[in-house]
Protein backbone atom coordinates (compact mmCIF):
# COMPACT_ATOMS: atom_id res chain seq x y z
CA UNK A 1 0.00 0.00 0.00
CA UNK A 2 0.92 3.33 -0.74
CA UNK A 3 2.29 5.78 2.26
CA UNK A 4 -0.15 8.23 3.15
CA UNK A 5 -0.77 11.26 0.59
CA UNK A 6 -0.49 14.70 2.34
CA UNK A 7 -2.59 17.70 0.68
CA UNK A 8 0.88 18.92 -0.53
CA UNK A 9 1.19 16.33 -3.03
CA UNK A 10 -2.09 15.98 -4.00
CA UNK A 11 -1.57 19.62 -5.55
CA UNK A 12 2.10 19.13 -6.51
CA UNK A 13 1.03 15.66 -8.49
CA UNK A 14 -2.08 17.34 -10.51
CA UNK A 15 -1.49 21.07 -10.71
CA UNK A 16 2.85 21.32 -10.33
CA UNK A 17 2.36 24.07 -7.44
CA UNK A 18 0.61 24.58 -3.76
CA UNK A 19 -1.45 27.12 -2.69
CA UNK A 20 0.27 29.68 -0.60
CA UNK A 21 -0.88 29.58 3.45
CA UNK A 22 -1.81 25.96 2.92
CA UNK A 23 -1.02 24.68 6.29
CA UNK A 24 -1.65 28.47 8.00
CA UNK A 25 -3.79 27.58 11.06
CA UNK A 26 -7.20 28.21 9.74
CA UNK A 27 -7.59 25.13 7.17
CA UNK A 28 -8.01 24.42 4.03
CA UNK A 29 -10.93 24.05 1.58
CA UNK A 30 -10.76 23.70 -1.86
CA UNK A 31 -13.47 22.54 -4.97
CA UNK A 32 -13.05 20.73 -8.25
CA UNK A 33 -14.59 19.74 -11.26
CA UNK A 34 -13.58 16.06 -12.10
CA UNK A 35 -13.15 16.77 -15.94
CA UNK A 36 -10.75 19.57 -15.26
CA UNK A 37 -9.56 17.87 -12.64
CA UNK A 38 -8.64 13.97 -14.76
CA UNK A 39 -7.63 16.18 -17.73
CA UNK A 40 -4.64 17.86 -16.18
CA UNK A 41 -1.47 15.32 -16.38
CA UNK A 42 -3.25 12.22 -15.61
CA UNK A 43 -1.71 9.60 -14.09
CA UNK A 44 -2.98 6.42 -12.27
CA UNK A 45 -4.84 6.49 -8.58
CA UNK A 46 -3.15 4.55 -6.16
CA UNK A 47 -4.79 2.99 -3.21
CA UNK A 48 -3.84 5.18 -0.39
CA UNK A 49 -4.57 6.72 2.71
CA UNK A 50 -5.07 10.60 2.41
CA UNK A 51 -4.46 13.05 4.88
CA UNK A 52 -7.45 15.42 4.55
CA UNK A 53 -10.94 14.89 3.65
CA UNK A 54 -13.04 14.88 0.47
CA UNK A 55 -16.75 14.51 -0.67
CA UNK A 56 -16.97 13.28 -4.28
CA UNK A 57 -19.61 13.68 -6.26
CA UNK A 58 -19.24 10.97 -8.70
CA UNK A 59 -20.80 11.13 -12.38
CA UNK A 60 -20.66 8.09 -14.94
CA UNK A 61 -19.97 4.01 -13.79
CA UNK A 62 -17.44 3.93 -11.42
CA UNK A 63 -15.24 1.36 -9.26
CA UNK A 64 -14.61 2.26 -5.84
CA UNK A 65 -11.97 0.14 -3.77
CA UNK A 66 -12.65 1.58 -0.21
CA UNK A 67 -11.26 -0.06 3.15
CA UNK A 68 -11.80 -3.91 2.32
CA UNK A 69 -14.77 -3.09 0.22
CA UNK A 70 -15.14 -3.06 -3.85
CA UNK A 71 -17.84 -0.44 -4.46
CA UNK A 72 -19.65 -0.11 -8.26
CA UNK A 73 -21.57 3.09 -9.10
CA UNK A 74 -23.53 2.44 -11.96
CA UNK A 75 -24.73 5.66 -12.42
CA UNK A 76 -24.14 8.69 -10.02
CA UNK A 77 -23.24 9.22 -6.77
CA UNK A 78 -21.56 10.58 -3.37
CA UNK A 79 -18.99 9.32 -2.08
CA UNK A 80 -17.37 10.15 1.54
CA UNK A 81 -13.83 9.81 2.69
CA UNK A 82 -11.34 10.00 5.76
CA UNK A 83 -7.82 10.05 6.64
CA UNK A 84 -8.41 6.97 8.45
CA UNK A 85 -9.16 4.90 5.32
CA UNK A 86 -7.74 3.88 2.21
CA UNK A 87 -9.07 4.20 -1.12
CA UNK A 88 -9.16 4.45 -4.65
CA UNK A 89 -11.16 5.15 -7.64
CA UNK A 90 -11.01 2.79 -10.84
CA UNK A 91 -13.08 4.79 -13.92
CA UNK A 92 -15.61 1.78 -15.34
CA UNK A 93 -16.38 3.47 -18.92
CA UNK A 94 -15.13 6.82 -20.53
CA UNK A 95 -17.66 9.14 -19.44
CA UNK A 96 -16.15 10.61 -16.23
CA UNK A 97 -17.95 13.92 -14.55
CA UNK A 98 -18.70 15.18 -11.08
CA UNK A 99 -17.47 17.58 -8.78
CA UNK A 100 -15.05 16.75 -5.66
CA UNK A 101 -13.70 19.25 -2.59
CA UNK A 102 -11.24 18.72 -0.41
CA UNK A 103 -10.86 20.26 3.40
CA UNK A 104 -8.56 19.68 6.43
CA UNK A 105 -10.48 19.27 9.98
CA UNK A 106 -9.04 22.74 11.05
CA UNK A 107 -11.40 23.83 8.03
CA UNK A 108 -13.98 22.96 10.45
CA UNK A 109 -12.86 24.05 13.70
CA UNK A 110 -15.26 25.48 16.53
CA UNK A 111 -17.52 23.98 13.69
CA UNK A 112 -18.01 20.21 14.67
CA UNK A 113 -16.17 17.05 14.78
CA UNK A 114 -16.43 15.83 11.03
CA UNK A 115 -15.83 11.86 12.52
CA UNK A 116 -18.86 12.54 14.40
CA UNK A 117 -20.80 12.16 11.32
CA UNK A 118 -21.51 8.65 10.19
CA UNK A 119 -20.52 9.32 6.92
CA UNK A 120 -17.01 10.14 7.89
CA UNK A 121 -16.88 7.11 10.57
CA UNK A 122 -14.36 4.46 9.58
CA UNK A 123 -17.14 1.48 9.87
CA UNK A 124 -20.04 3.21 7.36
CA UNK A 125 -19.63 2.01 3.94
CA UNK A 126 -19.65 5.92 2.71
CA UNK A 127 -21.13 5.75 -0.83
CA UNK A 128 -24.45 6.85 -1.74
CA UNK A 129 -26.31 6.39 -5.09
CA UNK A 130 -28.62 9.00 -6.43
CA UNK A 131 -31.75 9.51 -8.36
CA UNK A 132 -32.02 11.81 -10.94
CA UNK A 133 -33.57 14.43 -8.55
CA UNK A 134 -31.37 13.91 -6.21
CA UNK A 135 -28.55 14.43 -8.68
CA UNK A 136 -29.46 17.69 -9.71
CA UNK A 137 -30.26 19.04 -5.89
CA UNK A 138 -25.96 17.30 -5.09
CA UNK A 139 -25.23 18.85 -8.15
CA UNK A 140 -26.27 22.99 -7.61
CA UNK A 141 -24.73 22.46 -3.98
CA UNK A 142 -21.26 22.50 -6.04
CA UNK A 143 -22.00 24.78 -7.85
CA UNK A 144 -22.80 27.02 -5.20
CA UNK A 145 -19.17 25.99 -3.79
CA UNK A 146 -17.92 26.90 -7.01
CA UNK A 147 -19.29 30.52 -7.06
CA UNK A 148 -18.34 31.49 -3.56
CA UNK A 149 -14.62 30.10 -3.72
CA UNK A 150 -14.40 32.46 -6.63
CA UNK A 151 -15.86 35.51 -5.09
CA UNK A 152 -14.49 37.98 -3.20
CA UNK A 153 -17.20 37.98 -0.45
CA UNK A 154 -15.26 38.83 2.97
CA UNK A 155 -17.13 35.68 4.87
CA UNK A 156 -16.90 33.62 1.69
CA UNK A 157 -15.79 30.49 3.97
CA UNK A 158 -18.29 30.76 6.53
CA UNK A 159 -20.63 30.34 3.69
CA UNK A 160 -18.60 27.14 2.31
CA UNK A 161 -18.52 25.51 5.63
CA UNK A 162 -22.40 25.93 5.58
CA UNK A 163 -22.08 24.09 1.89
CA UNK A 164 -20.91 21.23 3.11
CA UNK A 165 -22.80 21.27 5.87
CA UNK A 166 -25.75 21.32 3.53
CA UNK A 167 -24.25 18.10 1.70
CA UNK A 168 -23.84 15.71 4.56
CA UNK A 169 -27.77 16.92 6.46
CA UNK A 170 -28.94 15.97 2.79
CA UNK A 171 -26.69 12.96 2.39
CA UNK A 172 -28.05 11.68 6.35
CA UNK A 173 -31.71 12.45 5.25
CA UNK A 174 -31.43 9.60 2.67
CA UNK A 175 -32.26 7.37 5.30
CA UNK A 176 -33.85 6.89 8.54
CA UNK A 177 -32.04 8.48 11.88
CA UNK A 178 -29.94 5.38 13.83
CA UNK A 179 -30.70 5.00 17.37
CA UNK A 180 -27.55 6.70 18.23
CA UNK A 181 -28.49 9.91 16.44
CA UNK A 182 -31.89 10.54 18.18
CA UNK A 183 -31.11 9.79 21.20
CA UNK A 184 -29.92 13.11 23.77
CA UNK A 185 -26.49 13.52 24.59
CA UNK A 186 -25.93 11.31 27.76
CA UNK A 187 -23.24 9.71 29.99
CA UNK A 188 -23.22 6.69 27.78
CA UNK A 189 -23.07 9.13 24.44
CA UNK A 190 -20.07 10.37 25.98
CA UNK A 191 -18.46 6.89 26.75
CA UNK A 192 -18.67 5.41 23.81
CA UNK A 193 -17.12 8.22 21.59
CA UNK A 194 -14.18 8.77 23.84
CA UNK A 195 -13.70 4.64 23.66
CA UNK A 196 -14.54 4.95 20.13
CA UNK A 197 -12.58 7.92 19.47
CA UNK A 198 -9.42 5.68 21.54
CA UNK A 199 -10.04 2.79 19.28
CA UNK A 200 -9.72 4.51 16.11
CA UNK A 201 -5.94 6.66 17.45
CA UNK A 202 -4.74 2.97 16.85
CA UNK A 203 -5.03 3.35 13.32
CA UNK A 204 -3.69 3.40 10.43
CA UNK A 205 -1.22 0.86 10.51
CA UNK A 206 1.50 1.77 8.29
CA UNK A 207 4.62 0.70 9.03
CA UNK A 208 5.64 -2.94 10.36
CA UNK A 209 7.36 -1.50 13.70
CA UNK A 210 4.00 0.13 14.52
CA UNK A 211 1.96 -1.83 16.73
CA UNK A 212 -1.79 -1.36 18.39
CA UNK A 213 -1.96 -1.35 22.44
CA UNK A 214 -5.70 -1.92 22.87
CA UNK A 215 -7.42 -4.67 21.80
CA UNK A 216 -9.53 -5.57 24.55
CA UNK A 217 -12.38 -4.07 26.40
CA UNK A 218 -10.83 -4.00 29.82
CA UNK A 219 -8.22 -2.37 28.67
CA UNK A 220 -10.42 0.12 27.04
CA UNK A 221 -12.20 0.70 30.25
CA UNK A 222 -8.50 0.58 31.99
CA UNK A 223 -7.53 3.36 29.68
CA UNK A 224 -10.78 5.11 30.07
CA UNK A 225 -11.50 4.93 34.06
CA UNK A 226 -14.21 3.49 33.75
CA UNK A 227 -15.82 -0.46 34.94
CA UNK A 228 -15.65 -2.76 31.79
CA UNK A 229 -19.12 -3.50 32.73
CA UNK A 230 -20.12 0.26 32.60
CA UNK A 231 -18.24 0.37 29.13
CA UNK A 232 -20.03 -2.93 27.75
CA UNK A 233 -23.23 -0.84 28.71
CA UNK A 234 -22.76 2.03 27.20
CA UNK A 235 -21.56 0.72 24.13
CA UNK A 236 -24.68 -1.81 23.71
CA UNK A 237 -26.99 1.09 24.52
CA UNK A 238 -25.51 3.66 21.76
CA UNK A 239 -24.68 1.41 19.30
CA UNK A 240 -26.67 -1.82 19.53
CA UNK A 241 -23.38 -3.88 19.49
CA UNK A 242 -21.01 -5.16 22.36
CA UNK A 243 -17.51 -3.86 22.91
CA UNK A 244 -15.56 -6.84 21.51
CA UNK A 245 -18.14 -6.62 18.67
CA UNK A 246 -16.53 -3.48 17.61
CA UNK A 247 -12.83 -3.84 18.13
CA UNK A 248 -13.34 -7.26 16.01
CA UNK A 249 -14.68 -5.55 12.99
CA UNK A 250 -12.11 -2.63 13.41
CA UNK A 251 -9.00 -5.09 13.68
CA UNK A 252 -10.62 -7.60 11.07
CA UNK A 253 -10.79 -4.34 8.32
CA UNK A 254 -7.47 -3.47 9.06
CA UNK A 255 -6.41 -7.20 8.91
CA UNK A 256 -7.73 -7.40 5.47
CA UNK A 257 -6.29 -4.06 4.62
CA UNK A 258 -3.00 -5.32 4.80
CA UNK A 259 -3.27 -8.64 3.92
CA UNK A 260 -5.02 -6.99 0.50
CA UNK A 261 -2.48 -3.93 -0.29
CA UNK A 262 0.57 -4.61 1.35
CA UNK A 263 3.46 -7.18 0.93
CA UNK A 264 4.04 -7.80 4.75
CA UNK A 265 4.09 -11.32 5.55
CA UNK A 266 1.43 -12.75 8.34
CA UNK A 267 3.69 -12.69 11.31
CA UNK A 268 4.67 -8.88 10.75
CA UNK A 269 0.77 -8.09 10.38
CA UNK A 270 -0.27 -10.24 13.91
CA UNK A 271 2.17 -8.12 15.68
CA UNK A 272 1.27 -4.93 14.32
CA UNK A 273 -2.61 -5.74 15.27
CA UNK A 274 -0.92 -6.53 18.52
CA UNK A 275 -1.38 -10.57 18.87
CA UNK A 276 1.37 -12.09 20.64
CA UNK A 277 1.70 -15.01 18.13
CA UNK A 278 0.73 -15.50 14.54
CA UNK A 279 -0.91 -18.56 15.49
CA UNK A 280 -3.06 -16.46 17.75
CA UNK A 281 -3.82 -14.14 14.45
CA UNK A 282 -4.32 -16.93 12.18
CA UNK A 283 -6.99 -18.18 14.76
CA UNK A 284 -8.82 -15.22 15.10
CA UNK A 285 -9.07 -14.23 11.38
CA UNK A 286 -10.54 -18.01 10.41
CA UNK A 287 -13.08 -18.07 13.32
CA UNK A 288 -14.30 -14.57 12.18
CA UNK A 289 -13.85 -14.96 8.27
CA UNK A 290 -14.09 -18.44 7.65
CA UNK A 291 -10.65 -18.73 6.10
CA UNK A 292 -7.04 -18.50 6.78
CA UNK A 293 -4.77 -14.93 6.05
CA UNK A 294 -3.07 -16.19 3.59
CA UNK A 295 -6.08 -18.02 1.55
CA UNK A 296 -7.82 -14.60 1.91
CA UNK A 297 -4.56 -13.12 0.29
CA UNK A 298 -4.37 -15.38 -2.59
CA UNK A 299 -8.15 -14.58 -3.42
CA UNK A 300 -8.07 -11.36 -3.36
Amino acid sequence: MEKMQSLEEFYRSKFNQIPENIRNGVGHFNVFTIDEYIGKSTKPVVYSRKDYFKITLIIGKNRIHYADKVIDIQKHALFFTNPQIPYKFEWIDDHKSGFFCVFTPAFFHHFGNLNDYEVFKPNAVPVFELTDEQLNDVTQIFRKMQAEIGSDYVHKYDLLRNLVFDLLHYTLKMKPASKAEKQQANASQRITHLFLELLERQFPIEDVRQRIHFRSPSEFAGQLSVHVNHLNRAVKEITEKTTSEIITERLLQEAKILLKHTEWNVSEIAYSLGFKEATHFNNFFKKNMQITPIRFREMV
